[in-house]
């Protein structure tokens, strides 16, 4: 009798042991989408240093952000751009544009957007400009 329950005992324990010793299921975390730059604020960069200029984009809509000016080639360049969906990411749902710039010299310019319809014709539906300042 002393046997069985120290067997049982034992049993218990291993189980025990077994359950807290198994891995945890883990979700991965969400992507975050970074934070829409705001055009009332400058943006100030070193000389060599990228920046980002981020809007609110959704192409499924067919809409998209394009540079609607040439770009002071002496203070900043295009280094590209990408996409970046919100989580969950869902039919229609929506994210941001990343434009990463690098800045190139000092001097100030500005960095003019346009946010184009489908229409290959039409003009921007909206346009948002931002100063930028190269120290």
């Amino acid at each position: 009798m002393k046997r069985m329950w120290f067997f049982l005992i034992v049993a218990i324990l291993l189980v025990v042991f077994l359950i807290s010793c198994a891995p945890e299921p883990t979700a991965e975390p969400a992507k975050l989408v970074p934070d829409k730059t705001d055009p009332s604020q400058p943006i100030i960069a070193r000389a060599g240093a990228t920046f980002d200029i981020v809007l609110d984009a959704n192409p499924s809509t067919g809409y998209h952000w394009e540079l609607v000016e040439e770009l002071d080639a002496h203070v900043v360049e295009l280094v590209g751009n990408e996409y970046a969906a919100q989580e969950p990411i869902m039919p229609g749902s929506g994210g941001v544009d990343v434009w990463t710039f690098r800045a190139v010299d000092a001097g100030d310019t500005t960095i003019v957007f346009g946010y184009y319809p489908p229409n290959p014709n039409a003009d921007p539906q909206e346009t948002l400009t931002f100063n930028i300042r190269v120290e």
